[in-house]
C-alpha cells in the first residue's frame, strides 16, 4: 500500500513554468499533483513584471523557445480571455546614439532571420508610438509580439484550467527512489507522493531540488527590483527599454547592472525595472539599485520625475551559467525531470516549457531540439554533487 502511486507526475513548483508544465501534462492525459513550499507564484513568479519577450533574445535555442511560447501564449488568451490580462502591446527598443543603433539594428536583422517580427522605427516614429518619450534618441526598433500578461494571477489560472489543485504549504524534503535508482515519486512535509516521475520547476531553489536527487544543477540566484508607481492615465503605450538592456541580460557580471524597462499596465500603475546583481537571497532593499531603476526611466520618459513611486519589490531570477534553462529528462536519474533556470524569461518561456516537457513525459517527439537544455551539461564530476 505504500508504493501505491498517487499519480503519474509530481511537479515541484507552483510558479508559472510548474502551472504550465501541469496544464500540458494533465492536457496530454496525466495525472498531475503540484506541490510547493509556499503559496501558488510565491516565488519568482509573484515578483515578475509578466514580460513575454522575444525582442531581448539572440536567434539561437532560446529565442526558438520563446517564439514556440508567444504561439502558446495567444492560445492560452484566446481560450482564458481577459482572465490572464494578457495584453500584447509590442515592445519598443530604443538606441539613443548611432553607435547603439546600428547594433540594435544589426540584432533586428538577424532575429527577423529567425521568425521574429521586427519594425525599424526613425526618431520622428518613435514619438509617434511614444509621446511622451525623451527626446534625441537615434531611432530604435518596434517588435508587435512582445505581451504581457499579470504573472500570479495567470499562473493561478493556468493551474485552475488543469483542474489541478496545488499541495501549497509542503516542502519537498526527498526524492523516493527505487531500489534501481529511479524516481518513484517525493517525501513532503505534508506526507509521500509516488510517481514515477518527477518535474523539477522550483525556479530558483531548482538546484535544491536536484541535490536531492544526489545530481548537480548549479541554478544562482540573481536579484532584481522592480519600481511601482501610483495609478495614472495611459501615457506608455508599449514595452520600451533601452538598447542597453540585451547586454544586461547576457551579462555574466555579479555586479549590479541596471537599464530601464519601462511599461503602464491595465490598471494604471507604470512598472519600473530592470536590475540584476548576484547577491545570494539578500532581499533587503538597496537604495543604490533603486535609484538606478528611477534614473534610468525618468532619462527614457521625463514625465515619470513628477510621479510618485508606491512601493517597490525585489524577486529572484533563477540563473544558470550559459543563460539558457534545464528543461528535459536527467539521464542520471531515470524519473526526474528538470524545468528551471529560466533567469529573468521564465514567465514568456513557460508555455513553451510546459509543452515540452509533457511532450518527454509522454515519450512524444519534441517540438524543439532539447539537446541546448540538457540538465546535465553542467557536469564534468560523473554527475553527482562533491
Amino acid at each position: 500500500m505504500a508504493n501505491r502511486l498517487s499519480c503519474d507526475v509530481v511537479v515541484v513548483g507552483a510558479g508559472m513554468v510548474g502551472a504550465a508544465c501541469a496544464l500540458y501534462a494533465a492536457r496530454a492525459g496525466l495525472d498531475v499533483r503540484v506541490v510547493d513550499r509556499g503559496p501558488v507564484a510565491g516565488g519568482t513568479t509573484g515578483a515578475g513584471e509578466g514580460n513575454l519577450l522575444v525582442s531581448d533574445k539572440e536567434p539561437g535555442p532560446e529565442l526558438e523557445l520563446a517564439l514556440l511560447s508567444a504561439r502558446l501564449w495567444a492560445e492560452l488568451a484566446k481560450e482564458l480571455g481577459p482572465a490572464i490580462e494578457y495584453e500584447r502591446k509590442g515592445g519598443l527598443v530604443v538606441a539613443r546614439t548611432p553607435d547603439a543603433l546600428a547594433a540594435l539594428s544589426g540584432l533586428a536583422t538577424r532575429q527577423r532571420a529567425a521568425g521574429v517580427a521586427t519594425e525599424p522605427v526613425d526618431e520622428d516614429r518613435l514619438h509617434k508610438l511614444e509621446p511622451h518619450l525623451a527626446p534625441g534618441s537615434a531611432g530604435g526598433v518596434l517588435y508587435p509580439q512582445d505581451a504581457q500578461v499579470m504573472p500570479a494571477l495567470a499562473a493561478a489560472r493556468l493551474l485552475h484550467a488543469c483542474g489541478v489543485r496545488p499541495h501549497t504549504g509542503r516542502a519537498v524534503t526527498g526524492l523516493l527512489r527505487t531500489a534501481d535508482g529511479s524516481v518513484r515519486g517525493v517525501r513532503t512535509e505534508g506526507g509521500d507522493l509516488h510517481a514515477p516521475a518527477v518535474v523539477n520547476a522550483a525556479g530558483t531553489w531548482g538546484g535544491g531540488v536536484a541535490a536531492l536527487a544526489g545530481v548537480r544543477l548549479p541554478v544562482l540566484p540573481r536579484r532584481g527590483f522592480v519600481l511601482v508607481t501610483e495609478p495614472l492615465p495611459r501615457m506608455i503605450r508599449h514595452k520600451v527599454y533601452a538598447a542597453d538592456y540585451v547586454a544586461d541580460v547576457a551579462s555574466d557580471s555579479a555586479g549590479l547592472r541596471a537599464s530601464p524597462v519601462v511599461e503602464g499596465t491595465a490598471a494604471g500603475p507604470v512598472l519600473i525595472g530592470a536590475t540584476r546583481e548576484r547577491v545570494g537571497f539578500d532581499r533587503s532593499l538597496s537604495l543604490t539599485a533603486v535609484r538606478a531603476l528611477a534614473a534610468g526611466a525618468i532619462g527614457l520618459f521625463p514625465f515619470l520625475e513628477r510621479v510618485s513611486a508606491l512601493r517597490t519589490y525585489a524577486g529572484f531570477r533563477p540563473y544558470l551559467p550559459d543563460h539558457l534553462p534545464a528543461i528535459g529528462p536527467d539521464p542520471r536519474v531515470p524519473g526526474l525531470f528538470h524545468a528551471c533556470g529560466h533567469e529573468g524569461a521564465g514567465i514568456g518561456l513557460a508555455t513553451g516549457t510546459g509543452k515540452l516537457i509533457a511532450q518527454a513525459l509522454t515519450g512524444k517527439t519534441a517540438e524543439l531540439d532539447l539537446t541546448p537544455f540538457r540538465p546535465e551539461r553542467f557536469d564534468t564530476e560523473g554527475g553527482h554533487t562533491p
